[in-house]
C-alpha cells in the first residue's frame, strides 16, 4: 500500500481576486447603482417639467412676460420686469433701519428709442422726456397704459448690478449684451 505524501507542493496557487470579483464591485452592485442613477435622473426631469407657474412660483421669463402690463407693447418696445416697492424707516437716535414688507408687481421698462409711444398716448410730457433724457435714464411703468392712471416713472439703469447666480465660480457666463435702455 502506498502512502500519500503529506508534503506541500511547490506549486502553491494562491491567486489574487480581480476587482470585478470582489464583493464590493460585483456586477449586481453595479447594476443596482446604475438603476438608482437612472431612476434619480428620471425623477428630477419629472419634477422640473411639471413646475407650476403661479404668482407664488415665478419660474420663467415667459411667465413674467405674460403678466407684464400691456405685454405686447412691453416685449416689443422694452422688457418686462418685476417691480418691487419697499419702504425703509431710519431712526437716528438710536441708529436703526426698519424695512416694511415689499410690494412686488409686474412692470415694464421702455427703451429710450421707444419713448414716443408714451408721448403719443400723452402719458408723459416733453419736459419729462427731456429731464429723463438729460440724466441718461429711461421710463418704466406699472399698470395698464390704457387705464386712467398708469404709474410711469423715470428710472435709472444700474450698470453695476450683477446676477450673482451666474457669477459663481464654475458657472458658464452668459453672452454680454450691452443694450442700453
Amino acid at each position: 500500500m502506498r502512502r500519500k505524501s503529506t508534503g506541500r507542493s511547490a506549486t502553491n496557487t494562491t491567486s489574487n481576486p480581480s476587482v470585478f470579483q470582489s464583493p464590493l464591485f460585483n456586477f449586481t452592485t453595479i447594476a443596482i447603482l446604475g438603476g438608482v442613477l437612472i431612476l434619480g435622473i428620471g425623477i428630477g426631469i419629472a419634477f422640473s417639467s411639471t413646475s407650476t407657474l403661479s404668482p407664488s412660483n415665478v419660474a420663467s421669463r415667459e411667465f413674467i412676460d405674460t403678466k407684464a402690463p400691456n405685454p405686447e407693447i412691453c416685449v416689443q418696445y422694452g422688457a418686462s420686469a418685476m417691480v418691487m416697492d419697499a419702504r425703509l424707516f431710519v431712526t437716528l437716535n438710536p441708529f436703526n433701519v426698519y424695512v416694511a414688507q415689499p410690494n412686488i408687481r409686474p412692470g415694464c421698462v421702455i427703451r429710450q428709442n421707444n419713448w414716443a409711444i408714451l408721448e403719443n398716448k400723452k402719458l408723459v410730457t416733453s419736459d419729462q422726456v427731456r429731464e429723463c433724457k438729460n440724466r441718461l435714464n429711461t421710463f418704466g411703468f406699472t399698470g395698464d397704459l390704457n387705464s386712467e392712471k398708469p404709474d410711469i416713472r423715470c428710472i435709472y439703469q444700474n450698470e453695476s448690478a450683477q446676477n450673482f447666480f451666474l457669477s459663481q465660480p464654475g458657472a458658464v457666463a452668459p453672452n454680454q449684451e450691452t443694450e442700453r435702455f
